[in-house]
């Protein structure tokens, strides 16, 4: 397959494989140079709910112009291959980092890491979108510590709540990735920013700790933690963390959203403003 040509790309070098799809690195053979793909595998090119999924990420990634936020070239709704291509930007997700215990890295990187999430989240939110689905596996870091924010399939137009929303609402369908997921979400809430601040807690937890806020011995029992239980102190697992980054991440981590910063503008105010590591690692650069 490594030869296949698909809308004047050809398909260079595998990169991942999801459950339904995978991202290559291709070249353009009309320029020679290089990008990446992301297509629906064979058994599901033809899935309308996953092609649905893939063109919805693509569309919305196109109006994400930002320098921290993917960025989506083209797509193309091909009956047989469905697909959109991006910028090639070399790295690792923030979880592969975390599974090769890559705790340096993440360490001398975490708060330009942290500042620059927050700021393609402030963009993004800004443009009327609840991103949905933030973990440390949809944060690409290179090994120069830059940031690209990927992964747009479950990401929403945020509601502005009404009085008539609000009585003929049906619950949404409950989606997200249940590590990160905040309680409104869980509950098929109408979603603003402040749900995607909560994911960032819960990303900023794990990678400052290397395990994230709650764990559940099964599905329900993770859910329900996120509805009623008090996360420990990201300080229990890492002491070496400052007690104004801690507070900010259980801040963020607030059940209810109006206890949490009020947008990722407040977050990042604070963020700049701190160090994440007790002994000055980290901190801002001058």
């Amino acid at each position: 397959m490594a030869e296949e040509i698909i809308g004047g790309y050809k398909l260079h070098n595998l990169l991942q494989t999801g459950q339904t799809s995978q991202v290559w690195e291709v070249i353009e053979t009309s320029s020679h140079r290089h990008f990446a793909m992301k297509l629906l595998l064979p058994e599901h090119a033809t899935n309308p709910e996953h092609r649905s999924y893939l063109l919805h990420e693509a569309k919305v990634g196109i109006k994400m112009a930002h320098p921290n936020i993917i960025r989506i070239v083209k797509f193309s709704d091909n009956p047989t291959n469905p697909h959109f291509v991006m910028e090639f930007f070399p790295s690792g997700s923030l979880k592969m980092r975390l599974m090769k215990k890559q705790t340096d890295f993440i360490r001398e990187h975490a708060l330009n890491i942290f500042k620059q999430a927050a700021t393609a989240f402030a963009f993004m939110n800004a443009q009327g979108w609840v991103h949905r689905d933030i973990k440390p596996d949809n944060l690409l870091v290179n090994s120069a510590g830059e940031l690209r924010v990927i992964d747009f399939a479950l990401t929403k137009r945020i509601e502005k709540p009404s009085f008539l929303s609000r009585l003929f609402r049906r619950r949404g369908k409950v989606q997200g990735t249940r590590s990160y997921m905040s309680p409104e979400q869980i509950r098929g809430e109408p979603l603003d920013g402040r749900a995607d601040i909560y994911s960032f807690g819960a990303t900023a937890y794990e990678l400052t700790t290397g395990r994230p806020p709650f764990r559940g011995s099964s599905s329900q029992e993770l859910l329900t933690k996120h509805l009623i239980e008090k996360p420990v102190s990201p300080r229990v697992y890492n002491p070496d963390l400052t007690e104004e980054f801690a507070d900010l991440v259980l801040q963020m981590l607030a059940k209810k959203r109006e206890d949490r910063p009020r947008d990722f503008h407040e977050v990042l105010m604070k963020l700049k403003t701190m160090k994440v590591y007790r002994d000055g690692s980290g901190k801002p650069s001058n």
